[in-house]
């Protein structure tokens, strides 16, 4: 019975699948073609006839309607569509399709998520991220390439200067295809879109995309821009350096974007990032300067190639942005001995998210700008009213977090977050026996996933995988971080029953437990609550993916209700009299019209989720009340005056043993793993995760399946 009622989800959610990668097959053939002939000479003329009318049409120099009908429309459509599906397979069975066993069923990928790279300055690569970089590169030597030897037949001049007009095609050509690469600059920063859950990304593993794309589009643009100074130099045109034509190329317009694009791409670089955080932080707002004389430079015609892509990402943007105007209500704060925090925030229990999920946290006290991306720890199934996460002192940032909350005058903190954003499936479960390897806080998210596996096991009584967890300390301090696998408010010795886990924790640089270390307990701080403090909730209700599918279409669709509104009935008249309307000025328009709809849509739909909540942030807020204790708000608390020594149960501590002075032998530990699928995951240190993908790609066994995870930029 149940498999015949899930048998038309699955034929649906198929359908969707196939149309999805159609449309974006599609999409793709389009950039593929753009720098021939037969896309300038036969497929463009169709499109501008077909697209041609007073409302969209082309008259004097005003965009090309068929670069938006052929660049934007799939692309919103793709995301749209997708959020619906993601939906749908939410809803399907809680997102998990259990086969007989009561396993998730595997995927057919298997193969190409093993790492093929391991060693290198880009870390570490499967082979499906290799083939899509392959793909990726393919496409920009391909598109420079045909781009120049289209752009050498159009030249004739025969005397000394040819070379000059051989440097201005080569950088115009370099600029077309920075724009290529530019068209996919955003899509890895957009969190919220629905883009990344569809490939199987999360918005902190994507980061390392944004950063690569964003070289290669500064490579391509300086180069583009020094094509032309050189050129203008010596055919003693300096002086255009300074133009900026209302109704063509802008040339200071480019400048102007080149020079803040250089001041974002020189603070991206690790030295100066890690050392001047603030900086390149602060920097990076230039993002805005960049696009908008970005606009001005090229108008909205070839600005429609990126539209895409800046779309989803000022609709992202402003989300976050309604989110974080509100202090979320932070219930306590628990001190360990290893100068590690673990921040328990109220939540709703429509907030649902998957293990290994992000929050970014903003501390205004602290610093009012600066945002910072943190592990989730708990699990929205078994703690559906608390979400928690652990912060290791570590940066600028973090001492600060950790004076501040050691402070004995501290009742209140005021926090804002954005988030969660995490994957959209749990695919761990389609194992039959995990290994995660860890080093230091690197253990955070397997937290997430221990208590997840606590859930199925107790909750679902459904079968989990066995799991060996190998952790790796510095310290026995460190040790404490174990006190975080088991909630305090459950009975730990129902959880631990049916969850076949063992725990080899390893300290590295100590031969024996630190006396010091095991008198010292852990500080739990409870803070008052306020009136303004929210519990953390989606910004967009329980059925986020719906909505934010319904923001995207109706503020496009309302964009383009105006745009054709606006040349109809005055950019037409004005044209028709044989005045050219200024492209700076219709850009301005357009700018405008998309800003006035994204935030028209978007504000509109957040203030009728927050109305509908309303009643759920009432009975969250009493449940808090009672997680409080009724004494004074500042406790000294040990777990129940557990010592450390004795862990947090029985059960957990028969489940653990510590090696102090060594480190483990991976290898072994990872190949003996029994199971006929062996998920390997590793968190920690570049050198650590390095290390565990090498023996997955070394291995020869075909059930050993490595899971990329990467919390770190």
């Amino acid at each position: 019975m149940a498999t015949g009622n899930l048998f038309p989800s699955l034929v649906i959610l198929k359908s969707i699948k196939i149309f999805l990668f159609i449309v974006f097959l599609g999409w793709l053939m389009i950039w593929v073609m753009l720098p021939t002939n037969t896309y300038r000479n036969k497929w463009t003329p169709k499109l501008r006839a077909a697209t041609n009318s007073t409302y969209f049409g082309r008259q004097g120099h005003r965009p090309n309607p068929d670069n938006m009908l052929i660049y934007t429309v799939p692309v919103l459509l793709l995301i749209s569509v997708g959020c619906v599906y993601l939906d749908l397979l939410k809803k399907r069975n809680d997102n998990k399709s259990f086969n007989s066993n009561g396993k998730l069923s595997r995927s057919g990928l298997d193969s190409w998520r093993k790492p093929v790279i391991v060693k290198g300055p880009l870390g570490i690569f499967t082979a499906m991220e290799l083939s899509f970089c392959l793909m990726f590169l393919a496409l920009v030597v391909w598109a420079f390439s045909i781009y120049l030897k289209n752009g050498f037949a159009l030249i004739y001049v025969h005397d000394a200067k040819k070379w000059q007009a051989k440097l201005e095609t080569v950088g115009l050509r370099l600029g077309l295809v920075g724009n290529i690469c530019c068209a996919f600059l955003f899509f890895p920063v957009t969190r919220g879109s629905s883009l990344l859950p569809l490939v199987g990304l999360t918005s902190e593993a994507s980061v390392k995309y944004h950063i690569w794309l964003g070289h290669i589009v500064m490579v391509l643009f300086t180069s583009h821009g020094l094509c032309y100074v050189i050129t203008w130099i010596s055919t003693n045109h300096a002086s255009m350096m300074l133009e900026w034509a209302t109704d063509e190329i802008a040339n200071l317009a480019g400048e102007i974007a080149l020079l803040s694009g250089l001041l974002m791409w020189v603070t991206t670089f690790p030295r100066i990032r890690r050392k001047m955080f603030e900086f390149f932080f602060y920097t990076h707002q230039l993002y805005v300067v960049f696009l908008l004389f970005y606009l001005f430079h090229v108008g909205m015609s070839f600005y429609c190639m990126i539209l895409p892509g800046v779309y989803l990402f000022m609709v992202d943007r402003y989300l976050r942005f309604l989110q974080s105007r509100r202090n979320v209500c932070l219930i306590s704060a628990r001190l360990l001995p290893s100068e590690t925090i673990e921040l328990n925030f109220s939540k709703s229990p429509a907030c649902s998210y998957t293990p290994m999920s992000t929050v970014f946290i903003n501390v205004p006290s602290i610093s009012s700008l600066q945002w910072h991306p943190f592990t989730i720890n708990s699990s929205s199934n078994f703690e559906p009213e608390k979400l928690s996460i652990i912060i290791k002192k570590e940066g600028s940032w973090t001492q600060q977090l950790y004076q501040k909350l050691n402070l004995p005058s501290l009742e209140r903190l005021d926090v804002s977050v954005e988030g969660p954003y995490g994957p959209a499936s749990v695919d761990f479960l389609r194992h039959d026996a995990l290994v995660m390897v860890s080093g230091g806080s690197g253990i955070t998210p397997f937290i997430s996933i221990i208590r997840e596996l606590m859930h199925h096991s107790t909750t679902l009584d459904v079968p989990t995988p066995t799991v060996l967890l190998i952790c790796c300390f510095k310290t026995s301090s460190d040790l404490t971080m174990l006190d975080l696998l088991l909630p305090i408010s459950a009975p730990s010795s129902d959880l631990l029953s049916k969850l076949p886990l063992q725990i080899q924790a390893f300290v590295t640089r100590e031969t024996s437990p630190s006396p010091d270390t095991q008198r010292k307990p852990i500080l739990t701080l409870w803070f008052k609550p306020h009136p303004s403090d929210f519990p953390i909730s989606p910004v967009l209700g329980p059925n986020s993916y719906l909505w934010l599918a319904s923001i995207i279409s109706s503020s496009f669709a309302a964009f383009l209700l105006l745009i054709s509104i606006l040349t109809r009935y005055y950019i037409y008249p004005i044209e028709s009299t044989g005045t050219t309307y200024p492209l700076m000025s219709q850009a301005l328009l357009n700018l405008l019209f998309v800003c006035a709809c994204i935030a028209a849509a978007s504000s509109g739909v957040v203030l009728w989720n927050k109305k509908r909540s309303s009643m759920e942030v009432k009975q969250v807020r009493g449940l808090v009340s009672e997680m409080r204790p009724q004494s004074s708000p500042r406790s000294w608390f040990c777990n129940g005056d557990r010592e450390f020594e004795s862990l947090p149960s029985e059960s957990l501590a028969q489940a653990t043993t510590v090696h102090y002075g060594k480190r483990p032998d991976l290898k072994e530990m990872i190949l003996g793993a029994e199971g006929s699928s062996v998920g390997v995951m590793a968190s920690g240190p570049s050198g650590l995760r390095r290390q565990v993908a090498g023996i997955c790609a070394a291995s020869k066994d075909e059930n050993v399946h490595f899971e990329s995870i990467s919390f770190t930029w």
